[in-house]
């Protein structure tokens, strides 16, 4: 069995998937209301998955599933096989409880529209009338406490007149303090009456919270999986000793669990499987219409490791036993302050979680660990080029704040899917879009325009030739994927850098790796004042 998050589509799982796209062609010239929904709702943007099994005769059988639902057909489409868990019954348990939260959600509603609107109006403008008698009330006393301080300062006044202006003003504040133990005393029942409604408001959140938090654990302890033992086990207990701890929403309704659960109860052996993306991106992924991927992790990864037991299953590519870097790193430049070195594709910068060798342990084998090696920036993995690491704090801290201040300027050069002029696309300008994690699918990131941090690319086109664009990338900012996300974008370039295995397309002649260089590096630094300038050849 391939490994769901690191495989590439067998011939049979490719075949699959044209023959399933070609019945939804099909169904497109069609009349009949439900086929126009699932023609319209896939092409919003839709995973679909396709699994190959065999039977215990050795006859091969295919079945396809849709993550999620599909619009108001629910879970279910002749087409595509059923839930792992149908919990969408209109009479059953979960939307029983579903249409109890929603009507806590209305009383919620009403009340605050009305007794909590309506006390709160009251008290406001009660206390803005009284605190408006009381301004009053104070700029009286001070005109009258200007009038005193102006007969005192005349000189005019005798000792009887000056004892009574001091007796208008212990009266006129005696009057003030009174007069603000009265606005006290009447807004009184109307804070009471506010601070009810405010608590009552309050009891209704916390019992609709409880309700759904309820609903949510009755729905992910009765959520049973199986894996290729007949072993069955629910979501809570499968993520109980993970990080998150709760399931996330949508936990087991992606089209792998799907697919492995309807073959077990078939009695069927899993061969292959494989995830596509079907219509348009949504928000703010980069998702290639027609282009396989893998299962999520953030979701899926506790889900299938248990679902895969009992099945003999790849390693994943990115496995100590997957491809390394091609060649080893070349350091073109030292001094006492750092190293430029054109690190190889396939290479981390940093250690991973896997025991392939990166880049800095590399460094460290080569210069000692008394040298206090950091990376100054990093290089994904599959981008090769040129790539700067410290020797000691002061340095590290110098050059990332070179870094971060933008004071140094960095080109990549790379080539892209696709002809930037058939496109027309400008042959040179600036892509300004914010990127955040992908939180369930990392390392994934997305365009972010509500939340995403500031991601600013230049770039000029250099060259056209087969289909494909030679682009020169300067990025303003560092963030993670930033190249990747800019390129592949439908609100970037729309064309995904060549042989990219996370934003690319399924071209038929993909390259056996990413093709993005980090060409050339310039910087004055501060700790000699000396200015550098590094270029590296292009190895593609």
């Amino acid at each position: 069995m391939n490994n769901p998050f690191d495989y590439t589509p067998d011939a049979a799982c490719q075949e699959a998937f044209r023959q399933l796209t070609a019945t939804l062609e099909s169904l497109r010239n069609s009349s009949r209301a439900e086929d126009i929904a699932l023609c319209r709702e896939l092409d919003a943007g839709k995973m679909l998955g396709v699994l190959v099994a065999t039977d215990s005769n050795g006859v091969r059988h295919t079945l396809y599933a849709f993550s999620g639902q599909l619009g108001e057909a629910g879970f279910h489409h002749n087409l595509f096989t059923g839930p792992v868990f149908d919990y969408l019954s209109p009479d059953g348990y979960f939307k029983t409880g579903e249409r109890e939260i929603s009507r806590r959600n209305a009383e919620i509603e009403t009340f605050q529209n009305t007794t909590l609107s309506e006390a709160r109006t009251r008290f406001e403008c009660a206390r803005k009338e009284l605190n408006d008698e009381i301004a009053a009330f104070k700029e009286q006393c001070a005109i009258s406490k200007k009038a005193r301080d102006d007969q005192r300062k005349s000189g005019d006044a005798d000792i009887e007149t000056l004892a009574a202006l001091t007796r208008r003003s212990q009266f006129e504040k005696a009057e003030l303090h009174r007069l603000k133990k009265s606005v006290a005393t009447r807004l009184e029942p109307l804070a009471s009456r506010l601070k009810q409604a405010e608590t009552h408001l309050a009891m209704l959140k916390e019992r609709r919270r409880t309700d759904s938090e309820a609903l949510q654990q009755w729905l992910f302890s009765n959520f049973r999986v199986l894996n290729a033992r007949g072993e069955s086990m629910s979501l809570s207990e499968i993520f109980a000793d993970t990080p998150m701890r709760i399931p996330p929403s949508g936990a087991g309704e992606c089209c792998a669990p799907k697919l492995l659960q309807a073959a077990y109860l078939q009695g069927l052996q899993p061969v292959a499987m494989a995830e596509y993306w079907y219509g348009k991106p949504k928000g703010g992924e980069v998702r290639m219409h027609g282009r396989h991927y893998p299962a999520c992790r953030g979701k899926c990864l506790p889900v299938l490791t248990w679902m895969l037991q009992g099945l003999p299953v790849v390693p994943p590519l990115d496995s100590d036993n997957g491809p390394q870097a091609a060649h080893t790193p070349e350091i073109i430049y030292e001094n006492r302050w750092f190293c430029v070195v054109d690190k190889p594709s396939g290479m981390l910068s940093v250690p991973g979680k896997g025991k392939a060798i990166s880049l800095q342990q590399w460094l460290e084998n080569r210069y000692g660990h008394d040298r206090l090696i950091k990376m100054a920036h990093r290089l994904d993995r599959d981008t090769s080029g040129l790539i700067v690491a410290t020797f000691g704090e002061q340095s590290f801290k110098t050059m990332q704040s070179l870094f971060a201040t933008r004071q140094i300027k960095k080109s990549y050069t790379a080539i892209l899917d696709g002809d930037y002029t058939s496109r027309g696309i400008p042959r040179k300008g600036r892509i300004t879009l914010p990127l955040s994690p992908d939180w369930f699918d990392r390392p994934r990131q997305r365009v972010d325009f509500d939340n995403g941090k500031e991601a600013v690319t230049d770039y000029e086109f250099t060259d056209t030739g087969e289909g494909r664009s030679r682009v020169t990338f300067h990025p303003l900012t560092g963030r993670t994927h930033q190249l990747r996300v800019h390129s592949a974008s439908e609100n970037g370039l729309g064309m995904p850098i060549a042989g990219d295995p996370l934003y690319g397309s399924d071209t038929g002649h993909a390259p056996s790796r990413l093709l993005l260089h980090a060409r050339t590096l310039e910087f004055t630094f501060p700790l000699d004042g000396k200015s550098y300038s590094f270029e590296s050849p292009l190895p593609f």
